[in-house]
């Protein structure tokens, strides 16, 4: 099962690889790895997708090294996550037109155009990156890059009953 984790950390050098050293030293394959600034310049946020059971063990040892700020398991259900990938597909000049058509369907850019391929941008929610990828794969995919998943937790949508009173 993945498992989607946010890492608040300092941002200070080699924290990145303390990090993922102790997923690999306890035999977690990192599906994806992404890290980033965050709205205070002293601390950075990793995400950190990874195949694995259950993760409250993971989440202890993350607390224990010296630079982790905040350890948060995200819930799927309660998660804003994005990707975005490049991906270069053959492009012969007689279906070149029922690619982009396809391309459409799931609002990507075309970047680059050469002589036999076309590349395209798509960023969006993981499984609609992987259906787009599936739509390629028909024309014959030459080169794919992702940048690997950043999430977010949801705002909570609550309503107090003041914001609910009209004034007359």
């Amino acid at each position: 099962m993945k498992h989607v984790i946010s890492v608040t950390v300092e941002n200070k050098p080699g924290v990145l690889a303390r990090i993922s050293s102790m997923f690999a030293r306890r035999g977690f394959n990192i599906h994806s790895l992404t890290v980033g600034p965050t709205e205070d310049p002293r601390l950075s946020r990793m995400t950190v997708v990874v195949d694995g059971p259950e993760m409250e063990q993971i989440v202890k040892q993350l607390y224990k090294l010296v630079h982790t700020v905040k350890v948060t398991e995200l819930d799927p259900t309660e998660t804003v996550e994005r990707e975005i990938m490049l991906v270069r597909v053959n492009a012969e000049a007689a279906r070149r037109g029922e690619l982009l058509d396809a391309a459409n369907l799931f609002a990507a850019k075309v970047v680059d155009v050469g002589a036999s391929t076309v590349t395209f941008e798509v960023a969006g929610e993981p499984s609609a990156l992987n259906d787009f990828l599936e739509l390629m794969r028909t024309y014959g995919i030459t080169s794919l890059v992702k940048s690997g998943r950043i999430a977010m937790a949801k705002d909570l949508k609550t309503t107090t009953k003041r914001s609910r009173l009209r004034t007359a």
